[in-house]
């Protein structure tokens, strides 16, 4: 068994390898000791034969001998030129990392491998507290928390908990009816009953789509020149559907990555290549000279390693591209042969409909282009015109089968492309080719070439000999993969992002990064657990949901006690719920819920922020590469230039000033207000709005201030709306508790 540590506090004696030592040398000392061919060191602190190796009959690492441990003896030296770090490195050891060490050697320096490049655990499920514990999820806790001498939180009233999980399960509140009803529900099953009826709800698939579009930086457009991303919305309305359908997490990441190369893939399921399609294009033209144009192609194939290895495995690969990657056993061989997958690859418009049909859909585009150019002719007072026009373009979408699904913009396998020269830069020309294998790239120089690195998998994920990706590009092979000899880290990876969306926190904080700059996990048994379940349950999502959202640790308060701060200010150990702020688009989607003018029409193109006027889920809202929308700025929505782990959350005044002056907010308090207009009291009045808006009754004090208000003197609607305007920025209307 275990014993595990908080921040600055080892609970129990022992100092564990992979917890407390590993992190130290990953941080301190591998930039000079680590895997990296390069290193300036002979001395590898990153491998045990290497640490407890005899050099000049000494050892970096001599067991239960401190005095004689070399690597001890320097970390303490009292002369600064001897001294390791260098004191000049701005890598200094701390007091408390020296004692980790010492006691680590007097213990016995007991190794192990890094936790995330071994294969999944199959821990003992520990008895936990009976009482307590709902689920095997709990007695994990339950133990951790045992051990150092905490209590978990009391449970949250129904009302807090309903809440909770209609924004975690489908990004909205609930509606008061719900609220009341499953107050009401005395059913032994009922928290089951709610629970499976969000989970199949077409707003699940809204809300945990829009997590998953974060990881793919997905955006509505990328380059201007680039005329094809106008379709992108059919891949953002394929995550939806892949979600809500509980497609299996393998299946689905298989699509993504290579849905060409799969034999008989359904039409519908094209647009799953929108995750590499959508990757960020760099302009291109012949008049460049032909080692920029390589450099900005080789810019390209990086983002992809990028995207994909943090995405599926929690890597950092696309440090291996100038020299083997300094913390982790990623060599540059590594990085180049997974690029040569992707310079096998490239961008395409793909015809998602038959010949036929789609000359059809086209005819219709024509159509309504043209009768959209007439309609924008007109003057702005000829409403009657403008709605004859209107309907007819109407008629036209409704008469045409998949009017919007004729192409989406993909990858195919292929080569290098560039912008044709000339006075049309819109057309994209490629040269065709065979499938290849790139040379490594001379300190990440593609005018400087190495020996040719064949496609294949990455080495320290393999047992054996690493899989070749040679079929056409390879990314089926390497889709193939990351669910065979990656297949545990693959699953960690997943079950990791789904848990930091359910709590705020991952058991893992680096979601993606695995590696020996991350951070451990504070459940490292738990984690393997959810992911080998997540393995025998042929990789359904949903079911995890639920089995996260059954537990009793999810249902603890987020109200802290002085206990638990003391002992785990951070909430590692998970003694309460963290409490979260609502994300942009839960901000936004709340307030048009809260007012009954929510649109929940699902799926189409994007339509602009700015318009107020706008009803639909934020979702569905355009989201523009380089040009993000300043309210989804402003609320930390990540730029989709890139993939984003999870969202870092700033407090600033302007988001503040945005909910006092913004006329979208004014709108939705107006129309709260104008919806409990016709209740003659006060009191009556201001109840409405807590339910409307809490999911509650307000308490005297909030009852009395709300009559106070609604009582002064002056227009009726503006006080109400005013009123309705400042319970809309309250912190009970922005957290989830």
């Amino acid at each position: 068994m275990l014993i595990f540590v908080v921040p600055q506090m080892v609970v129990g004696s022992d100092v564990d390898f992979r917890r407390d030592i590993r992190p130290i040398l990953s941080d301190k000392c591998f930039q000079c000791h680590g895997p990296d061919a390069e290193r300036e060191s002979d001395l590898r602190l990153d491998l045990a034969e290497s640490v407890l190796a005899q050099r000049d009959g000494v050892a970096a690492v001599v067991p239960h001998d401190v005095q004689r441990s070399l690597l001890y003896q320097r970390i303490t030296s009292e002369d600064v030129d001897d001294r390791m770090p260098p004191v000049d490195s701005g890598k200094s050891l701390t007091p408390h990392e020296i004692d980790l060490l010492r006691q680590w050697i007097e213990q016995g320096a007991e190794w192990a491998g890094h936790w995330s490049f071994e294969k999944l655990s199959s821990p003992e499920i520990p008895p936990g507290d009976t009482d307590w514990s709902r689920n095997t999820i709990d007695r994990f806790v339950s133990q951790r928390l045992s051990e150092a001498g905490l209590t978990p939180s009391p449970a949250v009233d129904r009302r807090t908990f309903i809440r909770r999980l209609s924004f975690d399960l489908l990004g909205l509140p609930p509606m008061p009816s719900d609220v009341d009803a499953f107050v009401c529900d005395e059913r032994p099953d009922a928290v089951e009953r709610l629970v499976d009826r969000y989970l199949s709800s077409p707003a699940f698939g809204e809300r945990w789509g829009r997590v998953w579009l974060d990881l793919a930086r997905y955006t509505d457009t990328t380059a201007e020149w680039l005329n094809s991303t106008g379709q992108a919305w059919l891949y953002r309305d394929w995550v939806v559907r892949a979600m809500n359908e509980d497609m299996p997490y393998d299946h689905f990441v298989r699509l993504q990555l290579a849905a060409d190369a799969m034999p008989d893939v359904a039409i519908e399921d094209l647009p799953a290549l929108g995750f590499l399609g959508l990757s960020p294009t760099y302009w291109k033209e012949l008049r460049l000279s032909p080692d920029v144009i390589k450099r900005v192609v080789a810019d390209e194939w990086d983002e992809r390693i990028d995207t994909v290895s943090r995405t599926f495995l929690g890597l950092t690969v696309s440090c291996a591209r100038c020299h083997d990657h300094k913390f982790d056993p990623i060599s540059s061989e590594d990085y180049y042969a997974l690029a040569g997958v992707f310079a096998s690859s490239q961008f395409a418009d793909r015809p998602l409909l038959p010949e036929a049909e789609a000359k059809h859909v086209m005819q219709a585009r024509e159509q309504v282009h043209e009768l959209e150019a007439q309609r924008d002719k007109l003057k702005r007072d000829d409403t009657e015109g403008r709605q004859a026009i209107e309907q007819q373009i109407a008629e036209i979408r409704k008469s045409t089968l998949h009017f919007d699904a004729v192409s989406a913009h993909v990858m195919q396998d292929s080569s290098i492309y560039v912008v044709a020269d000339g006075p049309d830069l819109t057309k994209l020309e490629y040269r065709e080719g065979e499938a290849r294998d790139l040379p490594k790239f001379e300190r990440g120089n593609p005018a400087s070439d190495g020996p040719v690195v064949e496609r294949r998998f990455l080495t320290a994920l393999s047992s054996e000999e690493p899989r070749r990706l040679q079929h056409g590009s390879g990314r089926l092979d390497l889709a193939d993969a990351l669910f065979s000899e990656a297949r545990g880290l693959t699953a960690r990876v997943i079950v990791n992002r789904i848990w930091e969306q359910h709590f705020g926190k991952g058991l893992v904080r680096t979601p993606s990064d695995f590696g020996s700059q991350g951070d451990p996990p504070s459940h490292p048994e738990l984690l393997d657990h959810l992911a080998a379940e997540l393995i025998r349950h042929d990789w359904s999502l949903k079911r995890l949901h639920r089995e996260i959202v059954l537990s009793s640790t999810y249902r603890q308060s987020s109200v802290a006690d002085g206990e638990g701060q003391a002992v785990d200010p951070a909430n590692r150990l998970l003694w309460r719920m963290n409490r979260r702020r609502l994300e942009v688009e839960m901000l936004r989607d709340a307030m048009l819920a809260a007012t009954e003018q929510l649109d929940r029409c699902q799926g189409g193109p994007a339509f602009d922020l700015q318009d107020t006027s706008q009803r639909r889920r934020t979702l569905y809202g355009q989201i523009a590469r380089r040009d993000l929308d300043r309210v989804l700025r402003l609320f930390d929505f990540p730029e989709p230039t890139s993939h984003a782990p999870h969202r870092v959350q700033t407090t600033t005044p302007l988001q503040q000033l945005f909910l006092l002056n913004a006329p979208f907010v004014q709108q939705q308090a107006e129309s709260l207000a104008l919806s409990v207009s016709n209740i003659a009291s006060e009191q009556e009045f201001v109840r409405a709005c807590y339910r409307q808006l809490f999911h509650r009754d307000p308490d005297e004090a909030e009852l009395a201030e709300g009559v106070a208000f609604l009582s002064t003197e002056g227009d009726r609607i503006a006080t109400s709306t005013d009123y309705v305007h400042a319970l809309l920025g309250l912190n009970e209307f922005l957290y989830i508790d």
